[in-house]
This record gives C-alpha cells, structure tokens and sequence, in this order.
C-alpha cells in the first residue's frame, strides 16, 4: 500500500506524488468514480498501483475540482475591471471553509492608483499583495505559499502569468483580454498543482466569473457575522438582531455613511445578503 498527492487529473489518468517523492501516473478502481478523486486528495495505491482509496477531505471546491486548500489566492488587476461582489464572495466562501484568503492585485505596471484603492478597501481585513507578474514583485507571492494553495478570480487577471513567472518557464497557457466584450479568454482547462517543494503547491484554476451564491451554506442573517469590520459597531444598534440593511438605529450604516466602513463591501454585503434570503425561501 501507497500514500500519495493527487498532482494532475486528465480523463481518467491520475497524476500521483508519494510520499518518497517519485511521481507517476495511474487509473483509480471503478468503486471510486462515484465520488470522484480531485486534484489535491491524498489517496491509498493498492499494490497494483491503482487509487483504491480517497483520505478524508478538510474542503473541497467543486468547480474546479480541487480538495484540502489550505490558502485561497484571489487574483484582481486594473484590467479587466475588478469584480468586487466575486472578491467579497470568495472570501466568505474561504472563511466558511476554513481555507485561508489573501487578496493579490496584479499588473501594478498598469496602474498603480487602481491597485493601491484595491488594497485601501482589503487592508484592515486580509493580507493583500501588490506586484505584477513581469517583474521581480511577483516573488512576494512565492514566500505566501504554503501547503495547498490555488489562485482563483476572474479570465484575464494573469494567474496564469504569475504561474509562469514564479516557475521562471511557460508551463501555463496565457489568454488574453478582449476589450469589446471586456472580458478574458478562458486558457485553463486542467487542474495541476505545481511543486514548489517542502509541499507546498500551487494550483491555476478556471477563471470565476461568478461563485453561486448556493454554495456559500449560511443563512441571510448569519452574513454580517463574516463582516469583521461590521463587528466593532454591531454591539452598538439599537437591536441584537439588526441585520445592517437600514439605516433606522444602526450604527454599522452609520459608520458606512462616515467613511469607517468601505461602501463597496457594504453595498456587496446588502446583494449578497438579499440573494441568500431569497434561495432559502425556497
């Protein structure tokens, strides 16, 4: 018997790193396909070197499949335009799943301003990373990975770009950016995590231009509790109850109103808040 880390999925081949270090490729039994063997698993061979086993998850994400992330790389740049409501979503799903966030603004080459009012909104709240991918600052993001990591945000943020530049070799395919439709071109089929040895791994993903809302398990008035920020003036409303989407007696809005609190992540808070209301009344 063999213990190993799932490196690659491609059809029904596995690429596999045991613990001694050799890598190969293999196939899983047949009683395994129900449940799926992900990128990131650790798994038992069977002395025909077959995946018999998958070990217990502590996370999994499902689009794209990937399981036990120990820290989630949220990739935004000037171009295209930040999504802010996906940024916001991404971290609660983190939070939720006990896998740790860090905000990475890319392409500071093209727009510094841009990236500095990005880390301005983030900064109080997580650790967040400005370099860009074609030059030496990237390498800030080299130091910050440990265990199983993967980058995820939107097509066309670079994530693909700072694989190549850390690895110091084009081992990811680079879409580009189109300016009609503003949005990326999607290059990243597969999962693969790359080595960057003493196991720590990291892993490009399919670019997110939405997380649905259903995969975040919490309901509508347990949001605010995932708003740090919200917590110092929570203890202040006027009711134990008050869910912050009013101004009526609530000192989070208020501190909205004079600039405590980010009016991106509120406003973010209060669609999200409203969209998780809704899925569980049905």
């Amino acid at each position: 018997m063999h213990r190993g880390l799932v490196l690659k999925k491609q059809a029904n081949l596995f690429t596999i790193k045991l613990e001694n270090g050799q890598i190969f490729d293999c196939v899983a039994r047949k009683t395994l396909k129900k449940d799926g063997v992900f990128v990131g698993d650790y798994v038992v061979l069977d002395d025909a070197l077959a995946v018999s086993k998958i070990e217990k998850r502590k996370n999994i994400l499902i689009r794209p499949p990937v399981a036990n992330i120990d820290k989630m790389f949220i990739v935004v740049a000037p171009i295209p335009k930040p999504d802010l409501y996906t940024i916001d979503k991404l971290v609660l799903f983190c939070v939720l799943n006990s896998i740790k966030p860090v905000i990475c603004v890319n392409k500071s080459d093209l727009d510094l301003k841009c990236c500095e009012d990005i880390k301005k909104i983030y900064k109080d709240i997580l650790p967040v990373l400005i370099f860009s991918s074609l030059d030496e600052t990237v390498l800030k993001l080299k130091n910050e990975i440990k265990g199983i990591c993967v980058l995820a945000g939107q097509s066309a943020v670079g994530k693909s770009s700072i694989i190549n530049a850390l690895k110091k070799e084009s081992v990811c395919e680079v879409g580009d950016f189109s300016k009609k439709i503003e949005r990326g071109k999607q290059t990243t089929r597969t999962v693969q995590l790359f080595d960057f040895g003493d196991n720590n791994y990291l892993a490009d993903t399919a670019g997110f231009s939405k997380l649905d809302e259903s995969l975040l398990d919490l309901k509508d008035n347990e949001i605010k509790n995932y708003y740090p920020e919200f917590l110092k003036y929570a203890s202040e409303c006027k009711y134990k109850s008050c869910a912050h989407t009013s101004g009526k007696d609530c000192k989070v809005f208020e501190a909205v109103q004079s600039g405590k609190i980010s009016r991106e992540r509120y406003e973010n808070y209060l669609k999200l808040y409203n969209i998780i209301k809704s899925i569980k009344k049905y």
